[in-house]
């Protein structure tokens, strides 16, 4: 059997979205899965400039890591979270690859979209990733605030 690829879904803007993402990707390397994390693949180097080239760049190899992925695990930071990470998800379900969102964040009233939860496979809290069943990827409904 090949090691299951996972693509992480997270934005890595500040401290605390990089801290979590770097708990999150110790995790899923530790369990042995193939990892793909843009934050780990920049399309070019940090002195790059960030322009229309690189954002077509970062796009394309997102989008094709996504497609290459047997799942999704999305860090989500609650409805006001990443409008990328949002994205992200939205193209795996719509091209039928399973998400699992993570809720991560400082503030747990922020609660979560339901487009985002409902589109997950399961809805876990991080210290749940390090257990979750990747192989028979069993459902798990989110069960906090709704907006």
């Amino acid at each position: 059997m090949s090691k299951l690829k996972i693509y992480i879904a997270s934005p890595f803007f500040n401290d605390y979205e990089v801290s979590c993402l770097e708990a999150a990707e110790r995790v899923l390397f530790g369990r042995g899965f193939d990892i793909f994390s843009p934050r780990l693949n920049e399309v070019r180097d940090e002195n790059s400039p960030k322009d229309e080239a690189w954002s077509f760049e970062t796009f394309e190899n997102d989008k094709k890591y996504i497609d290459w992925a047997d799942v999704v695990v999305a860090l989500y930071h609650g409805c006001y979270s990443d409008s990328g990470t949002a994205w992200e998800c939205g193209y795996a379900c719509g091209t039928n690859t399973p998400v699992v969102a993570v809720h991560v964040g400082k503030d747990k009233s922020n609660g979560s979209n339901l487009m985002v939860h409902e589109s997950a496979r399961a809805n876990l809290s991080p210290e749940e990733l390090a257990d979750y069943d990747f192989e028979t990827m069993p459902p798990k409904k989110y069960h906090g605030i709704r907006f």
